[in-house]
């Protein structure tokens, strides 16, 4: 006599589904896509994108240490320029991952990388583990405003179930970066942060990522106010309010007194 179990797993074991994010499916292992979404226009040429490379590669060891045993973190890099390009054709395991340096030229087409972000975020591409999936983090980094319409890109994520579900962030670069455009990407100005010289680019990356990556990975049942089970719903606000206490705390920390990236251009 066969046991059927698919009516005992517990809540927490509910998946995201590409229709409904709160979707539920049986599975056994915890995945999480952290997304990098990487302005490589040619107003990022010299010390911004060289500052971006070198602490991107020394951010991946730090991930690695990110999640639990059970949980599965992959990368997936998104530069934006004239053109829209993936590093690789799909995410990598954290393991196996190794940052390809960019280089920047070009314009910055935003609005197309947003469509594009959306069009891959799906299950039958880039979400197609069949493992557990956690919402996934979502992190913007850019030092200009778009030179395309980004709203039609924003507006086609905003449709877009994982993304309404993931753990949003973004940092600006240098003096002409809009952090209120930033922060129609994000949901909340409390997760987006700027950089204006090439020490705090560094801080800001590795705090906004490894921040976002742990409490991404994070889970979460029980609220601690009430100690009533949480919904997708609470874990996304709850997570999302976390992220950007958590972020600006550490942020407001930083007291570098390095000369800014504009100096002189």
């Amino acid at each position: 006599m066969s046991n059927n179990r698919e009516n005992t797993k517990p809540a927490s074991a509910f998946d995201f589904d590409d229709d409904d994010p709160l979707g539920a499916t049986e599975v056994s292992k915890k995945s999480l896509v952290i997304f990098f979404l990487i302005d490589t226009s040619g107003s990022m040429k010299g010390k911004k994108m060289g500052e971006l490379n070198t602490v991107m590669e020394e951010l991946i060891p730090e991930i690695r240490r990110v999640g639990e045993a059970d949980t599965d973190v992959k990368l997936a890099v998104l530069t934006f320029a004239t053109d829209v390009k993936w590093m690789y054709s799909a995410p990598i395991s954290i393991e196996e991952f190794s940052w390809a340096k960019l280089n920047a030229d070009g314009v910055t087409s935003m609005g197309a990388a947003f469509s594009e972000l959306s069009a891959r975020m799906s299950r039958n591409s880039f979400l197609n583990s069949p493992s557990l999936s956690f919402a996934p983090v979502i992190f913007l980094m850019t030092d200009g405003y778009p030179s395309d319409d980004y709203k039609v890109g924003l507006k086609a994520l905003q449709a877009n179930s994982w993304y309404k579900f993931g753990l949003k962030a973004a940092l600006g670069i240098g003096n002409e970066a809009n952090d209120e455009m930033l922060a129609e990407f994000t949901g909340t100005k409390d997760t987006v942060v700027h950089a204006y010289s090439g020490s705090q680019l560094a801080n800001m990356i590795k705090i906004v990522a490894v921040t976002a990556s742990q409490i991404g990975s994070k889970s979460m049942t029980l609220s601690e106010e009430t100690d009533r089970e949480l919904t997708e719903e609470d874990v996304l606000t709850a997570k999302q309010k976390l992220l950007g206490e958590q972020i600006q705390g550490l942020v407001n920390q930083d007291d570098s007194n390095d000369v800014s990236f504009d100096t002189g251009w």
